[in-house]
């Protein structure tokens, strides 16, 4: 059931959008970073949620504050974060203030850090389709927007692709492969949005840049959505050990010259990607735009 045009949907988000570029920074430093984001050409900026940084609807107002066309994204606001009504209404007030330029991304976040906000950590996929049957029942009395705002779920595995096919605007998965791109798109079918996120460093030394990927990747690790996912796209235990395989960092990092982190980005939407969420990792967040920069005219033209 989409809630927005889809294809609108589309070309408002353009074909490349930025993933959590200096989103644990403060706002004085963010909100210059964004607005060079912005400078650069890119046309979406996607941002997370965890019980240790920035809550969602406050983030995204600072940022489509300090912006004037990009749209924000949430990547995602966590369900456990806030209740239905909270999510429905704090979604309605951005798009109300800043029209078509909020969408807002649900997820269910994972176990431990569910666990430390003091909640139970349902099933997945009934936890996120009570919880939109309950945003459904919402009445919101303010001034609408033009237009509700786009709603997607992170989804990696078929149900939850299923659920975001079927009772949202789409999906958007994060740390995933060219090839999970391509399964998400066949589950979803040609209309919904497809927004994969893809790690990326301008780097050429394997060294380097795979401790960079391994530092990435530390955490995810540890999070069994994610190890699940990487074992049905073919990893094995010997993948996920001590920091990740070669093969598993190459995998999910793009690393290199500007051309080939590029042409890893393009394989998305060669696999059915509308749009791609690249996130600079360099540790350097100063490295990290200007990867950003680097990388834009290779994609953008």
């Amino acid at each position: 059931m989409a809630i927005v045009d889809q294809a609108v949907l589309k070309r408002r988000l353009g074909p490349f959008g930025v993933w959590g570029a200096l989103a644990t920074a403060s706002s004085a430093v963010e909100r210059p970073a964004v607005a060079e984001i912005e400078r650069f050409g890119y046309t979406a900026v996607w941002f997370g949620e965890g019980a240790t940084n920035k809550e969602a609807f406050a983030h995204a107002a600072v940022l489509l504050a300090a912006t004037e066309r990009i749209v924000v994204a949430t990547g995602i606001a966590n369900i456990y974060a806030r209740d239905p009504t909270a999510m429905h209404n704090g979604s309605m007030t951005l798009a109300e203030a800043y029209p078509g330029r909020f969408v807002l991304g649900m997820g269910v976040s994972h176990l431990p850090l569910v666990q430390v906000r003091g909640h139970d950590y349902g099933k997945p996929v009934s936890a996120m389709r009570a919880y939109l049957d309950a945003m459904e029942r919402v009445k919101y009395t303010p001034p609408p927007p033009p237009e509700p705002p786009a709603r997607v779920l992170a989804a990696l595995r078929r149900q939850m692709l299923e659920l975001a096919r079927d009772r949202t605007d789409g999906a958007h998965p994060y740390l995933v492969t060219p090839e999970h791109t391509a399964r998400a798109r066949a589950v979803l079918g040609p209309g919904p949005l497809l927004a994969p996120e893809q790690a990326v460093v301008v780097e050429t030394d394997a060294a380097k840049a795979r401790a960079a990927g391994r530092r990435h990747l530390a955490f995810y690790l540890t999070l069994p959505n994610y190890t699940n996912n990487f074992r049905e796209l073919g990893f094995g235990d010997a993948d996920l050990a001590n920091g990740g395989s070669d093969r598993l960092v190459d995998a999910l990092v793009a690393w290199g010259e500007v051309d080939v982190v590029a042409d890893r980005v393009r394989q998305h939407q060669a696999a059915g990607a509308d749009h791609v969420a690249i996130q600079a990792i360099a540790p350097d967040p100063n490295r990290a735009l200007d990867d950003l920069r680097v990388l834009a005219p290779a994609l953008l033209g």
